[in-house]
């Protein structure tokens, strides 16, 4: 029988109509989610939730790949190099909007990324250690005031929430605190717990388990109302800081020159996966994310969403 072209087109009618939609769709290997922040930090535990979920919903393991360092800044620039074939996804933080206005960068977040979506927005907790002298707000500031420079603050690094909230925090109170930066929040966090450092901003995904677990004490919670996690911790608005707010965001980014239908692909697997109830539930135990307004869960993380903001 002669293979004519009618023949053939008939035939891969009949093959497209039996293999099943999305059989040689992407992705057909695992993804790596690269976050830039150490692991055990908050940035990190929420994204393994995320990519936990991700992962039954794509059919495929979203592996996180750890990238610390310069504040997000190596991370980041690994993913704005990478193929752009949906394979690999940045999961960042707040630092992500402010690090161009600290330093040069090797790449240009405005131009260089695909945003994909919000994952959650969250206050921070000014902890210090379990033992510190400090029981409250105005017991640190007035140990800052007599020794000038001399007081420590944690940082995931520079131009981290946790940097930019601590600075924030500098300028209200009118002290001069002395800023060490860290890798990540994991290694922070175990610092202040030394007592090696006095004080860290901590996102509350990777801090709040050391407060009540007795080994942090928090002194109080940048967002505007109390934690519900923390309902005896102040504000730092309740605590003689009446304009002070700091809500740090995470969002998933793409590289420029992806496809289309793949950012699609990794969107709607994101806007799946926060959408989840048991993902909700968990990222909300963990106090790392707030209820989002209607229509906010999935919105689009452009540079300067959801970042601290000097009034």
């Amino acid at each position: 029988m002669k293979l004519t072209l009618q023949r053939l087109g008939k035939g891969l009618a009949i093959l497209a109509a039996a293999v099943p939609l999305g059989a040689f769709a992407f992705p057909d290997k695992p993804i790596r989610m690269v976050v830039p922040y150490s692991a055990g930090g908050g940035a990190d535990n929420t994204a393994r939730v995320v990519a936990q979920k991700m992962g039954e919903i794509l059919g495929q393991t979203v592996v996180i790949d750890n990238k610390p360092g310069a504040g997000g800044v190596i991370g980041a620039d690994a993913v704005a190099k990478a193929a752009p074939d949906g394979y690999t996804v940045l999961y960042d933080a707040s630092a992500f909007a402010v690090n161009g206005a600290l330093r040069k960068l090797p790449f240009d977040p405005g131009s260089d990324f695909i945003p994909i979506s919000l994952v959650a927005t969250a206050p921070q907790i000014l902890v210090v250690a379990a033992n510190a002298p400090y029981k409250t707000v105005a017991d640190f500031i007035a140990s800052a005031r007599k020794s000038p420079g001399k007081l420590t603050y944690a940082s995931a690094g520079a131009g981290t929430g946790s940097h930019l909230a601590a600075e924030m925090f500098n300028e209200q109170a009118r002290i001069e605190l002395l800023h060490v930066p860290y890798k990540g929040g994991a290694p922070a966090l175990t610092d202040v717990m030394g007592g090696q450092v006095a004080a860290y901003f901590g996102n509350t995904a990777s801090t709040l388990q050391y407060v009540t677990g007795g080994k942090l004490r928090a002194l109080a919670v940048t967002s505007k109302t109390r934690m519900k996690a923390l309902p005896n911790t102040p504000t730092l608005a309740e605590s003689g800081m009446p304009d002070y707010e700091v809500l740090e965001w995470n969002g998933v980014f793409l590289p420029k020159g992806t496809a289309p239908d793949r950012v699609q692909a990794i969107s709607s697997a994101v806007q799946k996966a926060v959408a989840d109830p048991g993902v909700r539930a968990r990222l909300q135990q963990a106090a790392s994310i707030q209820e989002l307004p209607a229509g906010r869960v999935g919105a689009l993380a452009r540079p300067g969403q959801g970042t601290w903001r000097p009034r």
